[in-house]
C-alpha cells in the first residue's frame, strides 16, 4: 500500500488545531516526566472537566447516571477515569489504555557516597535502556521522599533555569582505547550509572572543631563532600540520609520539550513512549460528549518493567474500579463484571518505532510506521515468533478501519522491526485476558526509549482525533 504524509492533508484550520494541541501537549509533558507528577497533572485536568473521584462517591452512597463522570487513583500512580453511557456496563465499554511511566534511573534507598571528592547517588536503572547514551548529559532529580510520620516531600531539580542539575561521568576519549573495544552493551555498566551531586567538601566550624592539626588549622569533615550535601538536604528539604529508604526519587533528562526540525514539525522530549499516547488518549476522553456505550481511559504503571507490582496492568486496580463504577450504578454481580470486560472494545494507545532512514536494514519497509503517516496499527507485537503478543482479530480490525475511514483519519499498520531482529510488548495482551477486543494503536517514535524520542506533531494530532472517533464510535 502507498505511504502518504498526512501534511499534506490538513486544511487551514486543522493546521491551526494542530499547533494549538501540540502546544498544549508539551506543556503538558513539561510538568509530567514522572508517573506520580503525571496523574496528578491528569488529575487537575479531569476536575476541570466535571470529574468526580470514585472514592468520595463511594463514601456518599452516590448513583451514577448517563453522563456522570468518574476518576479512582491508586497509589499515585495509575489512573483510570470512566464517562457513563446510556447503556448498561453489562454490555461493555470502549476502553483506551496507556502507560504513564518511562525508562529512567532510580535512586537506591543506600544511595548516597563519597568517592575521589565527588559525593555520588547510587541508581538501578528502570526499563530498557542503552545505558551509554544516559552519560554525560544534564541530569535532573524528581520524586517524593516520606518521612517517619506520613509527610511527603516533593522533590523537583534540574528543571528551573537557576537550577543546578547532575550528570554521570565518562572516560574522556584520549583514555577510552580499551573502552571503545567492548561491546555497547558494556561500555558503560549498570553500576557506573552512578549520578555526580557534588563536589564541595564542607569545611568544620572553627569553634566547633573537634580536630585541629599541630599547627591549630582547620580541617575538614570525614566525608567532608558527603557531609556538605547531607546539610544542603536537611535546610532545604528537611531530609536526613535514613529518609532515602522511604523515598521515591528518579533521574530523568533535564529541559522542557522543544520543538525540532528548522521547520518545527517534530517534537524532542523524554518519555514520549507513552506519555505521548497517555496525553492524547486522556484528551480524547475528557473532549469527548457522553455517548451510548460507557467510554473508559487506563493510565497505569510499571508497563516497561512487565506491568507487574500494585500499579502494574497485571494488578486488580482496574477490574477493582470498574466493580465499584457498576456498584454504584445498581449493576454489580460478578458475572456483569466478567460480561463487561469480554464485551469491550480497547484500543492499546501505546507507540510503535518509526522508520530510520540511518538504520533502514533493521525495518521490514512495508511494515514500518513513518513519521507523518498518521495513526499506526500493530495487529501483532511480541519478538520471534510473536512471543508474548496480542495478536487483533481480522473482524475488529475491520470494524475500527470503518471507523476511521468514516471520519477521514489517516492510519497505516506496522511492525516492530525485522521479525528475527526483535520486538516488545504492550499492556494489550492484559486487557485480551478478559476476552475483549484489543488492537495497539498509537504514533511512530523515533529514539524509542533514549532519553530525547522524537515525534512528528502531525501523529501526534491525527491519533487525538482517532482516538475520540473510537470513544464515540466503536462497537455501536
Amino acid at each position: 500500500m502507498k505511504k502518504k504524509n498526512i501534511w499534506q492533508t490538513f486544511d487551514e484550520k486543522q493546521l491551526k488545531e494542530l499547533e494549538k494541541f501540540n502546544a498544549d501537549y508539551m506543556e503538558f509533558w513539561d510538568c509530567s516526566k514522572t508517573e506520580r507528577e503525571c496523574t496528578d497533572t491528569i488529575v487537575n485536568m479531569a476536575e476541570a472537566k466535571g470529574y468526580q473521584e470514585l472514592e468520595v462517591l463511594i463514601k456518599n452512597n452516590a448513583q451514577l447516571k448517563n453522563g456522570d463522570k468518574v476518576y479512582s487513583v491508586w497509589m499515585n500512580k495509575t489512573i483510570v477515569l470512566f464517562q457513563m453511557g446510556e447503556k448498561p456496563l453489562a454490555e461493555g465499554m470502549n476502553i483506551l489504555g496507556a502507560h504513564i511511566d518511562s525508562p529512567r534511573l532510580d535512586i537506591k534507598q543506600n544511595p548516597l557516597y563519597e568517592e575521589g571528592g565527588f559525593a555520588y547517588l547510587d541508581t538501578h536503572y528502570y526499563g530498557g535502556v542503552k545505558k551509554y547514551q544516559w552519560v554525560t548529559i544534564p541530569l535532573a532529580i524528581h520524586g517524593v521522599v516520606v518521612v517517619k510520620d506520613g509527610t511527603t516531600i516533593e522533590i523537583n531539580v534540574g528543571e528551573n533555569e537557576d537550577d543546578p542539575v547532575f550528570f554521570i561521568s565518562d572516560l574522556l576519549i584520549h583514555l577510552s582505547q580499551e573502552q571503545l573495544e567492548k561491546k555497547a552493551s558494556k561500555v558503560i555498566e549498570g553500576e557506573a550509572l552512578d549520578v555526580i551531586v557534588g563536589n564541595k567538601p564542607l569545611l568544620i566550624d572553627k569553634n566547633k572543631a573537634e580536630d585541629k592539626n599541630a599547627d591549630g588549622k582547620l580541617e575538614t569533615a570525614r566525608e567532608a563532600v558527603k557531609t556538605g550535601i547531607l546539610e544542603i538536604l536537611k535546610e532545604n528539604y528537611g531530609i536526613e540520609e535514613e529518609d532515602f529508604i522511604s523515598a521515591e526519587l528518579e533521574v530523568v533528562p533535564a529541559g522542557r520539550a522543544r520543538e525540532a526540525g528548522f521547520d518545527r514539525s517534530m517534537i524532542l522530549a523524554y518519555g514520549q513512549d507513552d506519555r505521548v499516547c497517555a496525553y492524547t488518549s486522556l484528551k480524547a476522553l475528557l473532549d469527548s460528549p457522553a455517548s451510548a456505550r460507557t467510554t473508559c481511559c487506563v493510565l497505569s504503571d510499571k508497563e516497561e518493567v512487565g506491568s507487574i507490582g500494585a500499579t502494574g496492568m497485571r494488578s486488580k486496580f482496574f477490574e477493582n474500579a470498574v466493580a465499584e463504577v457498576m456498584n454504584l450504578c445498581g449493576e454489580y454481580t460478578e458475572m456483569n463484571i466478567r460480561r463487561c470486560l469480554a464485551k469491550s472494545c480497547m484500543l492499546s494507545s501505546d507507540v510503535s518505532s518509526a522508520f530510520d532512514p540511518s538504520f533502514a536494514a533493521c525495518f521490514d519497509w512495508k511494515n514500518v510506521a513513518y513519521l507523518g503517516g498518521g495513526m499506526v496499527f500493530n495487529k501483532f507485537t511480541g519478538s520471534r515468533g510473536k512471543n508474548g503478543t496480542n495478536d487483533a482479530n481480522a473482524e475488529y480490525i475491520a470494524h475500527i478501519r470503518d471507523i476511521l475511514d468514516k471520519q477521514n483519519i489517516s492510519y497505516q499498520t506496522a511492525e516492530l522491526g525485522r521479525v528475527d531482529l526483535g520486538g516488545g510488548g504492550t499492556i494489550a495482551y492484559i486487557l485480551a485476558l478478559y476476552g475483549m477486543n484489543v488492537i495497539d494503536s498509537g504514533i511512530a517514535v523515533m529514539n524509542m526509549h533514549a532519553p530525547w524520542e522524537a515525534s512528528s506533531k502531525a501523529d501526534i494530532y491525527e491519533v487525538y482525533r482517532g482516538y475520540k472517533a473510537f470513544v464515540e464510535r466503536a462497537c455501536l
